[in-house]
């Protein structure tokens, strides 16, 4: 491995931390657990309780529900 790689690599580790500290992540993780649901309801014969939202809509979900109930956040 030659000293680049090493500090790209660093470097990705970095932000890939840095994103689930400040939960930019949260949409990754939103569409994974969705993509699970859908799994599980698929083997039961079912289908999901909603659909996929876009990554703009979650965002917007995701502010609404945090101003409707707020906890402790700087802004």
């Amino acid at each position: 491995m030659t000293l680049l790689a090493g500090v790209r690599r660093g470097a990705r580790g970095v932000v890939w931390y840095l994103k689930g500290v400040l939960g930019e992540d949260a949409y990754e993780k939103y569409v994974a657990h969705h993509a699970s649901e859908c799994e599980t309801d698929a083997e039961v014969g079912g289908h999901a309780e909603h659909p996929l939202l876009t990554e703009r809509e979650f965002w917007r979900d995701q502010t609404d529900r945090q101003d409707k109930n707020p906890q402790g956040r700087c802004c």
